[in-house]
């Protein structure tokens, strides 16, 4: 009882409650972890410390989203529990850190969260700006510190700008004081130029170095940004992803007959997304915070999602965009020609999403004030818009054989 329940499907909604996690199915999971936890020596196990750590960070963020106060306390508590046994036996790997600090942040203790991002950049060592997990860890800590900001003003010598300077720097961590030198920034800019730099101009990369390389620049790119964003403008930000994504969409390299090794910057599919991942959610954040046209953001997400339909992150933002727009035709048009391109579901379910969504708006606008009289001119186009798009979905390859995909068609005509 209960195994097949493992996990939740939020499309699909229960009258008083989501489907959440279920108590077998969760003790199934536990069991599977600490079992295995046994069995796996030094870096294997603490890669399993990740995932175990990331599934409980998932947990918590089901408990955020779902407001439900009392669940987020009791489920914290089991989450820390954890992360601090996990940290433990693993205290070496920034990784876990991390994970720590953000699960700690999530919970709304945001100075405990930062004790424990000022402690692993401290015990971290003096790697900067060449160290991944250094590089990847300052990230996220200057991106939560950065979504604090109510907006630009001050940014320069914010808690944000001070992590991104002191990776630059490579020199022992210093906590943040509450002021940042201009001759630091101006340094720091320096140092993340001639980095970017240098990783563009260097020779020889081979393909085992390939991976890492590309976390590597990705974080290098996104600190890159962020920290001129802070100092300089979201236009200096924009530019630093521009010539990136220029770069990484350059032809593959020649490989060199003797060696088999390539030369130049290899073409990284990777990180060449999550590159414009970074992009277009930096965009969306300024765009929280200040005045600034939709167009450079919808532009680089219908260009993004054209190279990319399947990441979810993207679709995502697009459809957020588009719910403020009145206008649904350009929409349509884009849905219709990435559906007709692309093999994945993600381009159908996206575009389902969209119509339901506008469906419930028309009706909500249409029913305001009257209570549950329904109005007398039904909205029937976009019904049938919707059924249309289950039909071509449903007779896609993928689409044929994903449960997800029939539950919500008989869904949507119950």
């Amino acid at each position: 009882s209960g195994f097949n329940s493992i996990g939740h499907m939020d499309t699909m909604q229960r009258r008083r409650h989501h489907i959440g996690h279920y108590k077998e199915g969760e003790e199934f999971i536990q069991n599977v972890f600490n079992v295995l936890f046994l069995l796996f020596p030094g870096r294997e196990k603490c890669d399993l410390a990740i995932c175990w750590l990331q599934y409980e960070i998932s947990k918590v963020l089901q408990c955020l989203q779902r407001k439900k106060k009392k669940q987020l306390k009791a489920q914290g508590r089991k989450s820390k529990r954890l992360a601090k046994n996990l940290l433990k036996d693993n205290r070496n790997y920034l990784s876990l850190w991390k994970l720590y600090a953000y699960l700690e942040w999530l919970l709304g203790n945001i100075d405990d969260a930062r004790k424990v991002f000022d402690t692993a950049l401290a015990t971290a060592g003096t790697g900067g700006l060449k160290s991944p997990q250094l590089c990847s860890l300052g990230l996220l800590y200057a991106q939560l510190e950065v979504e604090l900001l109510e907006n630009l003003e001050g940014a320069v010598t914010s808690r944000a700008v001070h992590v991104l300077t002191k990776l630059a720097e490579s020199g022992p961590y210093v906590p943040y004081s509450g002021q940042v030198l201009s001759v630091n920034v101006l340094k720091a800019r320096k140092t993340y130029e001639h980095a970017l730099q240098d990783y563009f101009s260097k020779t020889p990369v081979s393909a085992q170095d390939e991976v890492g390389d590309a976390d590597q620049l990705v974080n290098l790119v996104g600190c890159y940004a962020l920290f001129q964003y802070l100092t300089v403008g979201i236009d200096a930000a924009v530019l630093i992803f521009a010539q990136t994504s220029e770069k990484l969409a350059a032809p593959p390299p020649q490989k060199c007959e003797k060696s088999g090794e390539h030369f130049g910057i290899p073409n990284f599919p990777t990180a060449l997304e999550a590159v414009t991942l970074l992009h277009t959610n930096l965009l969306r954040f300024h765009m929280k915070i200040s005045v600034y046209p939709l167009s450079p953001l919808r532009e680089a997400l219908t260009e993004a999602l054209r190279l990319y339909p399947s990441n979810q992150s993207l679709w995502r933002s697009y459809i957020h965009i588009q719910r403020k727009s009145h206008s649904a035709s350009k929409a349509r048009r884009f849905f219709d020609g990435v559906t007709r391109s692309a093999n994945s579901l993600e381009p159908w379910l996206y575009a389902i999403q969209a119509e339901q969504m506008r469906k419930k708006l028309i009706e909500t606008v249409q029913r305001a004030d009257i209570g549950e009289i329904h109005s007398t001119i039904p909205e029937t186009g976009i019904t049938n818009r919707i059924i249309a798009l289950f039909e071509h979905a449903v007779q896609s390859e993928s689409g044929t054989h994903c449960p997800l995909l029939w539950r919500m068609y008989l869904n949507f005509l119950v």
